[in-house]
């Protein structure tokens, strides 16, 4: 491939933020990379989050293992009583803390830095943002509770007619509120920065973040609902029962889309701060806009692929849901596109030469470099494996058993989590102004994940095609076939591997965090990139939330609106809310 700068174009001058047009890179002016510098109290902020989401993840992923473990016939719970009770109890613990906190705890600390950051300006309403980040920190505490004391054990889907306690439901929604909250922040503060730079088109890195913040309120109200009107008043003992078909329904609406709010963050990195690390430069400005509107629109109305063996949806709507997913492909595919492009130049600037001799030259001895590439090399195998997951005939082999979770390995525990990961090796730097301890280290954390998580997620996939549930203590299961048993010992191997590099990366962060302040100057940057072609040039539409918030609108209307209407029209509360567990 071979790539030719632009020139800036001929952009009349504008306020702060514009592209300068006598940049052959049409850099901004006051806008990414700018020469605003956040105070100690905004970093202090921002680090708060990515402290309590640090946090999740260890306490969260020591969990995991204890999992994999068990599947070999080690099992450790009984070691760990009083503390975790039960395989549940810990099966929760993981996927709270790791999907859904250490998640959502990152992504709002990362994104109120790239609006600021990206917008060269301070937030428009500190305060709005601060509540959402209390009412968060809150909602957790509540959650918590009822998990920590055995009366939540229902794993993080929650479906009915397991019942928590209802701390957890109550703590889940104000989680949800409190990003809500901080997303306003975000969409004021665009707000502010566009009045005072008319014409001007929105920063990457600050506009995928807020798009991404967006999507979240659209993916979320499935969840609200389903827990104001159904969760929360049946756990109160107000009404008797809950029609699970229906909260399925409701959850899935934003079961699903959650995959993208956890990874169009890790996606403003590869396109907007990766390539700079990498010492090149963002292939095209309007190819990554145009993912990101594209992911707003498609990613809501796909639940029902979720659904596929459920007998109260009809087949008609599974094989449009089915259709719908498979349209996630195309901005997936410009994010590829794109994103490799960025990284070949940036390699042939350093030397690189060849078709993919280049990928030598890319900087793999900074760790935060490195992990998000391995994270990206572990993406197209789980990205592969989803097409499996949409494909309506396809899934009725694989649907429920542990090729499922071998699946989202690839994504949340890879694509999301290794290139977060990855972001914190030059964050919390940044934030802390501390120097990253042991760089090397950190380089082979990313390799030690990456090598187990090829073994943990190959072994799952394997299980799930030859049958083997999720969801399961499979160490306890009287039925495992012999040809099971290789995998499953391969799956603690692999859980074993990703335990070290937690502890590895926990180590890291904790030696960071202690270690003594730096010169300024020291300090890592914000490493924003610039785009081959001046933004100013990207077309407006490209920089415009209605029509896309319009076609999103529509598109759910279209796919959800009648089986939403005739599923709550004909709702029968018959599953009674009787408090048993699954052990």
């Amino acid at each position: 491939m071979t790539i030719v700068e632009e020139p800036g174009g001929t952009a009349e001058p504008t306020p702060s933020g514009t592209a300068d047009p006598t940049a052959p890179s049409g850099a901004y002016v006051g806008g990414p990379g700018s020469a605003y510098e956040l105070t100690d109290s905004e970093k202090t902020f921002i680090g708060a989050h990515i402290g309590i989401a640090i946090a999740a993840l260890i306490v969260g992923s020591l969990m995991g293992p204890l999992q994999a473990f068990q599947f070999s016939g080690l099992d450790l719970y009984p070691y760990l009583e009083p503390v975790i009770q039960s395989y549940y109890q810990g099966l929760t613990l993981h996927g709270v803390l790791n999907a859904l906190v250490w998640t959502t705890f990152f992504i709002v600390g990362f994104t109120n830095l790239t609006t600021m950051k990206g917008l060269g300006r301070p937030l428009s309403h500190p305060m709005i943002n601060k509540v959402g980040f209390w009412v968060m920190t809150i909602g957790l505490v509540v959650t918590a509770i009822p998990i920590l004391t055995n009366s939540a054990s229902v794993l993080y889907t929650f479906y009915p007619p397991l019942k928590a306690n209802w701390a957890f439901y109550l703590g889940l929604t104000l989680v949800v509120v409190g990003s809500w909250i901080e997303g306003l922040g975000f969409y004021l503060t665009l707000g502010a920065w566009r009045k005072d730079n008319p014409g001007v088109r929105s920063p990457f890195v600050a506009l995928g973040g807020i798009i991404n913040a967006a999507m979240w309120q659209i993916a979320t109200l499935g969840v609200a609902v389903l827990i104001l009107t159904m969760l929360l008043p049946w756990s109160f003992g107000l009404i008797d029962g809950t029609d699970p078909t229906l909260a399925r329904t409701y959850f899935w609406f934003t079961g699903h889309p959650l995959v993208y709010f956890w990874l169009l963050p890790a996606y403003v990195s590869w396109y907007g701060m990766l390539p700079r690390q990498a010492g090149g430069k963002l292939f095209s400005d309007s190819l990554a806009r145009l993912a990101f509107w594209m992911f707003l629109i498609v990613s809501v109305p796909v639940g029902f692929h979720h659904q596929f063996v459920d007998p109260g949806v009809p087949q008609t709507w599974k094989w449009i849901h089915a259709g719908l997913t498979y349209s996630v492909f195309f901005p997936s595919m410009i994010t590829a596109f794109t994103v490799i492009a960025s990284l070949e130049y940036a390699a042939k600037r350093r030397g690189g030469t060849g078709l993919v001799g280049w990928i030598r030259q890319l900087p793999w001895l900074d760790p935060s470099v490195a992990a998000q590439l391995l994270a990206a090399i572990l993406f197209v195998f789980g990205g592969i494996g989803g097409l499996t997951n949409a494909s309506y005939n396809l899934n009725l082999v694989i649907h429920n058993t542990a090729w499922v979770p071998g699946h989202f390995h690839l994504t949340v525990a890879s694509a999301v989590t290794l290139s977060f990961i990855g972001i914190t090796y030059w964050m919390v730097p940044h934030l802390s102004g501390r120097a990253l301890w042991r760089p090397g280290l950190a380089v082979a954390q990313a390799w030690v994940w990456f090598v187990g998580m090829i073994i943990f997620s190959n072994a799952m996939h394997v299980l799930g095609l030859l049958g083997a549930p999720r969801r399961t203590p499979l160490g306890d299961a009287t039925y495992v076939p012999e040809e099971w048993e290789g995998h499953l010992l391969r799956t603690s191997i692999g859980g074993g591997i990703l335990l070290i590099s937690v502890l590895m990366y926990a180590a890291i962060m904790i030696m960071t965090v202690r270690g003594k302040k730096i010169p300024a100057g020291d300090v890592p940057e914000v490493p924003i990139a610039e785009s081959i072609r001046s933004p100013q040039l990207t077309p407006l539409w490209l920089d415009r939330f209605k029509p896309w918030l319009l076609a999103a609108g529509a598109l759910l209307v279209i796919a959800y609106g009648p089986q939403l209407v005739d599923q709550i029209w004909n709702m029968n509360l018959n599953s009674p809310g009787t408090e048993f567990v699954p052990w």
